[in-house]
C-alpha cells in the first residue's frame, strides 16, 4: 500500500494545471457550442445522437474487461466479440460526458464517474496500439469532465490512463525493425500517448511525442499522397486507419502548441495534407479503387476467407468511408468540405467532427 500511495504522489507531482482543454472542448468554446445546439438545426441534429446515447447510458451498467483482445482475431472469434462488446462504453463514455457539460444535469457526471472508475479498477494495459486505440472516446470524454471529479476518482482515472501511455512507449510493437513500428500501429500508438499525455497535462512525454510523430511522417507517407500501408495493403481502409489518428495527434498538438504537423513536410517532400487530397478523386467519382486487391498481407486474405464484410478483394472503396478522415482534415483546411458534401450525397453531410471544428476555429486562440 505504501508503494502505492508513494507511486501516486510521485505521478501527481509531474501533473501540472491546464488552463485549457486541448483535447476536448475549453468553456468557452463549450459555451459556443451550448448556443449553437440550441439555435442551429444542423448542430441539434449533429448532437442527437450523442444525447440519445447518454440518456440510454443513464440505465446501463459498465462492463469493463480486464484487457482489450481484438488485434490479428478474425470476426465471431469469442475474445475479440467480447472486447468489441465491453469497448462500447467508450463512446457512452464520451456521449455522458459531453452531454453533461452541455446540459449541467449531475446524473450524467455521475454516470460517467461511475463507467471511467469502474474500467480503471479492472482493464490492464498492454502496450497494443490498435487494442487500445479503442479507448479514444474514453479518454476525450474524461478530458471532459477531470475537473469535475473528485480528487480521488481523478487520482484513480489519472493513474489507469497513464499505466496505458506508458505501455505504448514500452510497446514491442514500437521495435526497431519490426513493420508495426512504422504502420498504422505506430500512428495509433501515438495518437494515444498524445491523447492521454494532453488530457492528465503531464509534460513528460512532451519530446517523445513530437519526436516520434515527426519520425512516422518521415517512414509512413509517400510524396505522392499514398501512405506505407495503402501501398502494403492496396486498400483505402488502411490509408484511413493509418491518416485519422495521425490528424487527431495533429488537431491536439495544434491546439496546445500552435505547431502545425497537417502541412508540415517531410525530407522527402510528403506530408498529412498530401494524403488527405490524394483521396479526393476517389471521393468525388472521379476514379475508384477495388480495395485489398494487391495487398501482401495474409490476414486480409483470412478477413476474406472468412466473409468480413469490405475485406473481400475487390470491392470498391465508398467514398463514405473518407468522410470521417476529411472531417478531421478540415479543421486545417474548411475546402474539403466540399468533397464530404459530394461523399455524403445528401444535406445531412454536417457531422459531430465538422461541428467540433467550427466552434473550435471559431474560438481560436
Amino acid at each position: 500500500m505504501m508503494k502505492k500511495l508513494l507511486f501516486a504522489a510521485g505521478f501527481m507531482a509531474c501533473v501540472i494545471t491546464a488552463k485549457a482543454q486541448f483535447v476536448s472542448l475549453t468553456k468557452d468554446e463549450l459555451k459556443h457550442l451550448k448556443v449553437s445546439i440550441d439555435k442551429e438545426e444542423a448542430y441539434k441534429k449533429a448532437f442527437g445522437p450523442l444525447h440519445a446515447a447518454a440518456d440510454k447510458a443513464l440505465t446501463e451498467q459498465p462492463n469493463p474487461i480486464e484487457k482489450i483482445t481484438s488485434q490479428g482475431l478474425l470476426e465471431g472469434n469469442p475474445a475479440k466479440t467480447a472486447s468489441l462488446k465491453a469497448a462500447q462504453d467508450c463512446y457512452k463514455v464520451y456521449a455522458l460526458a459531453l452531454v453533461y457539460r452541455v446540459s449541467e444535469q449531475k446524473k450524467y457526471l455521475d454516470k460517467v464517474s461511475d463507467f471511467l472508475t469502474t474500467w480503471a479498477k479492472i482493464n490492464k494495459a498492454t502496450g497494443d496500439p490498435i487494442d487500445e486505440t479503442k479507448l479514444e472516446d474514453m479518454v476525450t470524454g474524461y478530458d471532459l469532465v477531470r475537473n469535475n471529479l473528485s480528487s480521488e476518482n481523478r487520482t484513480l482515472i489519472d493513474l489507469w490512463f497513464d499505466s496505458i501511455a506508458d505501455s505504448e512507449v514500452n510497446s514491442i510493437s514500437a521495435k526497431p525493425g519490426k513493420g508495426t513500428a512504422i504502420n498504422n500501429w505506430n500512428s495509433h500508438r501515438i495518437k494515444m500517448i498524445t491523447l492521454i499525455a494532453y488530457t492528465l497535462h503531464t509534460d513528460k512525454y512532451d519530446n517523445y511525442i513530437t519526436t516520434e510523430l515527426e519520425k512516422q511522417l518521415a517512414v509512413n507517407l509517400n510524396a505522392d499522397g499514398t501512405t506505407h500501408d495503402f501501398v502494403e495493403r492496396d486498400a483505402f481502409h488502411y490509408h484511413t486507419y493509418d491518416i485519422e489518428p495521425l490528424l487527431t495527434t495533429c488537431i491536439v498538438l495544434y491546439r496546445a502548441t500552435g505547431k502545425n504537423y497537417f502541412d508540415y513536410q517531410t525530407p522527402n517532400g510528403a506530408s498529412i495534407k498530401k494524403c488527405a487530397d490524394f483521396m479526393i478523386p476517389y471521393m468525388n467519382g472521379e476514379k475508384t479503387h477495388g480495395e485489398f486487391v494487391k495487398s501482401t498481407v495474409p490476414f486480409d486474405k483470412k478477413r476474406a476467407e472468412n466473409h468480413e464484410k469490405d475485406y473481400e478483394a475487390g470491392t470498391l472503396f465508398d467514398p463514405k468511408g473518407g468522410i470521417y478522415l476529411l472531417s478531421l482534415a478540415a479543421y486545417f483546411d474548411p475546402s474539403y468540405i466540399t468533397t464530404i458534401k459530394q461523399a455524403a450525397k445528401d444535406q445531412q453531410y454536417f457531422n459531430w467532427q465538422l461541428a467540433l471544428n467550427t466552434v473550435r476555429k471559431q474560438l481560436k486562440r
